[in-house]
């Protein structure tokens, strides 16, 4: 490897789109055997090269991800090749596919950092309702006792759905006998539409599952001390940055996404034809050192975008970013109302906002904020 300074410290490859679970609240999933996808993916040499490309960068994580990774008939062969040069690895998957054979070798060449498994329920007819594949709960299982088994590193996080949202005691009980968690497990809510914007049925159906911005503050602040206290310290150091600017966001600053087909990505949701990069026809170094910073300078022209959004105190604390007006509106900028009114929900439970109140109209939000940070 490089030991340059690094030009990129992170990369996510997701290998596939497909996977073997056909999860309701899905952003980017496609039939495991879904033919025109798999014979659009990159080849191995072709990712055996981006990873040496990136391994010369000086990148130090790679995430493997999907769909679900393991899909891929020569996982062990890139995970493999990326271990030699290196280079630390991270696998998000929902552990189905995890034989014995498989979390051996996993044993023998750990990625030395925890793998992520998504937890859909803790029972076969809730997992399964999220799942929507017969079977799939008894392979998860298998896969988690397989890493427990081999003392293969993994945490647990799961996604909050009105079919699983009774056993989240029963989760967090599991989550505590896992001996690799230092901390409570992570979950999805607020989710997110279909990246590729192919499916509007399907995105009104992933609306009907998000939490109310209500309901989801309140699960959010279940442990009010804990949750107070993360939010005076994300508040105390970062201050509203007022401009027209549409990325303010860590997208594209040291990492970034390489999807199935060979576009390199700001972040794994944004595939807006206009802010991505074809590596079968350049190279990640150029993608990154010269591609990014120019749509990081992005301006808006939007007025509802520069009405609100950019003159909002909100602006850090919101999950507004090009990657959701994408999904959501076609576009890099118009406002997400769904994520306005999660932010203002927060805002309000802070006393940063009152009742009725829209944070981009109001004017004293610097002395707003140092109250609540010095409470």
């Amino acid at each position: 490897m490089n030991n340059n300074r690094s030009i990129i410290r992170d990369l996510f490859i997701e290998l596939t789109e497909r996977c073997n679970n056909d999860c309701a609240h899905c952003y980017i999933n496609l039939p495991e055997n879904d033919a025109a996808s798999q014979d659009k993916e990159l080849s191995t040499d072709e990712w055996k090269h981006i990873i040496t490309e990136a391994a010369d960068l000086g990148v130090l994580n790679i995430c493997f991800t999907g769909g679900e990774p393991f899909l891929r008939e020569d996982f062990k062969e890139l995970y493999y090749f990326t271990r030699k040069l290196g280079i630390k690895t991270i696998i998000y998957t929902n552990a189905c596919l995890i034989t014995p054979e498989f979390a051996e070798f996993l044993a023998v060449y750990p990625p030395l950092e925890k793998i992520e498994v998504t937890v859909y329920g803790m029972h076969r007819k809730s997992y399964e309702a999220v799942s929507r594949v017969p079977g799939s709960f008894d392979m998860y299982l298998r896969g988690i006792n397989l890493l427990r088994e081999k003392k293969v590193p993994f945490v647990v996080k799961s996604a909050l759905l009105p079919y699983n949202k009774s056993e989240i005691d029963e989760f967090e009980t599991l989550a505590d006998t896992i001996p690799w968690m230092n901390s409570l497990p992570v979950y999805a809510m607020f989710f997110d539409l279909r990246a590729r914007r192919d499916d509007t049925e399907k995105n009104e159906f992933i609306k009907k599952l998000r939490v109310s911005p209500e309901d989801g503050i309140k699960f959010l602040a279940r442990n009010k001390e804990k949750y107070l206290k993360a939010q005076k310290e994300y508040f105390s150091k970062v201050m509203c940055s007022r401009n027209k600017k549409i990325f303010f966001c860590g997208a594209g600053h040291g990492g970034g996404c390489v999807d199935a087909y060979g576009m390199l990505q700001l972040c794994l949701m944004l595939r807006h034809p206009d802010t991505v990069y074809d590596l079968r026809k350049g190279t990640l170094k150029d993608g990154v050192v010269n591609f990014f910073p120019i749509i990081r300078e992005r301006e808006s022209e939007n007025t509802e975008y520069l009405k609100r959004c950019a003159g909002c105190f909100l602006r850090g604390f919101c999950v507004q970013c090009p990657a959701k007006s994408w999904m959501e509106h076609g576009d890099l900028d118009t406002p997400v109302e769904y994520l306005c009114e999660i932010a203002h929900a927060q805002a309000r439970y802070l006393n940063l906002v009152k009742e009725g109140e829209k944070a981009w109209e109001v004017a004293d939000w610097q002395d707003r904020i140092n109250r609540f940070t010095n409470e």
